[in-house]
């Protein structure tokens, strides 16, 4: 009977001292280890409109192919070309200079149009003064057709809540880079309301692109969204379950970023979600020189857009200039045009 008290003793004070040690170490070890693997998880944030994301992208061009010959401008050759993004054939507006080549090529620009609805979109239509004018001053000037617009293949997305957009950009300029007409060194990108999105997404991901030109851009942090909203229909695609595969592999349709659109309030811009998709918070990512151009009584983007850009490019010390217009409305009309298209080219003439 001893001998059996003696051995439940020891097995006791063997389950307490085991019980003891479990608890040390859990203490020690385990609740960091725990910790350690939920910081990893909230900061691979795997968006497709993430910055981290796209620049871990092998994005490609591809040869650029003459579709169609159109009536020269005044000192340069059009064309309808077209060119591979994702699978998709986009289309787009190609200018050429007729002056002599420079050696190692034309710089060149690709030009990026705003939102205007797919279905209505036409290559050969809208932006044709703004074309003009960088074309005859001796770039070659290609003005894409966003995938889904006009004749371009695949999903229009849009560009706030989709990296097609962005994509298809920074294809094109790969695709120039193999144009024997141009100097792949020299290639910049200007791009219109939407489009500013896009272009400054576009040089926080690619550092070919060597200057950026936006007029009337909106949409760079996420929080100056759900401060000033924006009156075009580029933003509001909800997810279409009808879509799937490849169509639907670019969007962010995810329940946090409805928020922007259900409950903007209820927003933590502070996350690791929102701080990936943030084109302010990566710009340590910009190398490139920038210039911004907006009218103040723009009635679709509110000022407020570049205003707030302008101070966290100034924060970062990034190489940008803000020209603020009295009138032009969104799309900076005359007489405010003529002076925000030369400072535009002065620009690109500099940089490129």
């Amino acid at each position: 009977m001893k001998k059996i008290f003696f051995i439940f003793l020891i097995v006791s004070f063997l389950a307490i001292g085991a019980f003891v040690y479990i608890r040390i170490v859990q203490k020690n070890t385990s609740a960091p280890t725990i910790r350690a693997v939920i910081d990893v998880a909230q900061s691979s944030v795997q968006s497709p409109i993430s910055i981290e994301y796209l620049r871990s992208k092998s994005i490609l061009g591809s040869t650029l192919v003459i579709e169609e010959e159109l009536n020269n401008g005044s000192n340069y050759k059009q064309y309808i070309a077209s060119y591979i993004s994702e699978g998709n054939k986009v289309y787009g507006l190609l200018t050429e200079p007729t002056t002599p080549m420079p050696q190692g090529g034309f710089p060149a620009i690709v030009f990026n149009h705003g939102y205007i609805p797919p279905t209505q979109y036409v290559t050969t239509q809208k932006y044709i003064a703004y074309v003009d004018s960088l074309a005859r001053s001796g770039f070659v000037v290609f003005k894409i057709d966003f995938r889904g617009n006009g004749r371009s293949e695949g999903d229009p997305s849009g560009s706030y809540f989709s990296s097609g957009y962005t994509i298809d950009a920074i294809s094109a300029l790969k695709s120039l880079q193999l144009f024997d007409k141009v100097n792949p060194k020299r290639i910049g990108m200007w791009g219109h309301s939407m489009a500013g999105n896009a272009v400054l997404r576009a040089m926080e991901v690619s550092p070919d692109i060597r200057a950026g030109v936006i007029w009337a851009g909106a949409v760079y942090s996420y929080q100056d969204f759900a401060k000033y909203g924006i009156s075009d229909n580029s933003y509001t695609h909800r997810p279409d379950t009808q879509r799937v595969g490849a169509q639907q592999a670019d969007r962010e349709v995810s329940s946090e970023i409805q928020k922007i659109r259900s409950a903007p309030n209820t927003i933590d811009f502070s996350s690791d979600f929102w701080r990936a998709i943030s084109l302010t918070q990566n710009l340590k990512y910009l190398s490139a020189p920038l210039e911004l151009h907006q009218a103040v009584n723009d009635p679709t983007v509110n000022i407020g857009y570049s205003r707030d850009l302008a101070v966290e490019l100034t924060k970062q010390n990034k190489e940008y200039e803000l020209f603020e217009y009295e009138g032009g409305g969104h799309n900076i009309e005359s007489p405010y045009f003529e002076t925000a298209m030369e400072r535009t080219i002065v620009f690109f003439k500099k940089n490129l």
